[in-house]
């Protein structure tokens, strides 16, 4: 079971449905009284502004709490910056994720919190850490912006699979973007460039846009 504490219904039902339809059960709430006294779920997405208690508030309080201070939990927050990540990341958040959010953005980030525990991502020799907020290539750390965090992210969460520009720009930079589809070469570009050898892993698929190549781990 995944549980979606979100306060605006239409964002809520969305994140519902879209669980749903990829197989998770799933339930959702419009703040988080509730958590500590429902059955132990597999995983929390958490919205930070909520009326009442805030979400980093309730994230400090599961934590705290004997018996669900392991569930992995994804914040959901329409605030940028990174420091509002660093917040939720020292709160002991496992992932974020940005609004406006692409539905499969969200699914490939829950699938994979749930497929590492909450620990870490590699595909072939790029590692992601999402509770340190760091990337390493060949076991260097590899200092990336928060839009070349996010393309990476995405990529390697999805790896094997070709995505076009377009649909690049709608998960990553989010529905609301008018930018050029140059906007994602140019990412990609420099991200090559900081992953040194391993930048090679992220293939141009001519006709279509990008792939990320490795195994998966």
């Amino acid at each position: 079971m995944i549980y979606a504490v979100e306060d605006d219904r239409n964002i809520r039902e969305l994140i519902v449905y879209a669980l749903r339809q990829s197989g998770f059960e799933a339930e959702g709430f419009e703040d988080g009284s509730r958590l500590l006294d429902l059955p132990v779920p597999e995983l929390i997405i958490l919205d930070i502004m909520l009326p009442g208690e805030d979400g980093l508030s309730i994230l400090r309080r599961l934590r705290a709490d004997r018996v669900r201070k392991r569930v992995p939990v994804i914040l959901l927050t329409a605030l940028s910056g990174e420091e509002n990540r660093v917040d939720g990341f020292e709160a002991g958040a496992d992932g974020y994720i940005s609004k406006p959010f692409g539905v499969m953005e969200l699914i490939a980030r829950v699938k994979a919190v749930l497929r590492r525990g909450g620990h870490g991502l590699r595909v072939g020799g790029i590692e992601l850490d999402e509770k340190k907020h760091a990337v390493y290539a060949d076991g260097q750390n590899v200092q990336l912006t928060l839009k070349e965090y996010e393309l990476l992210a995405f990529l390697m969460a999805h790896a094997g699979t070709a995505f076009d520009r377009e649909q690049l720009l709608s998960e990553v930079w989010g529905m609301e973007y008018f930018g050029g589809t140059r906007t994602v070469d140019v990412h990609v570009q420099t991200l090559r460039q900081k992953l040194g050898s391993c930048g090679a892993q992220i293939h141009t698929v001519r006709g279509v846009g990008y792939r990320m190549e490795g195994d998966r781990t």
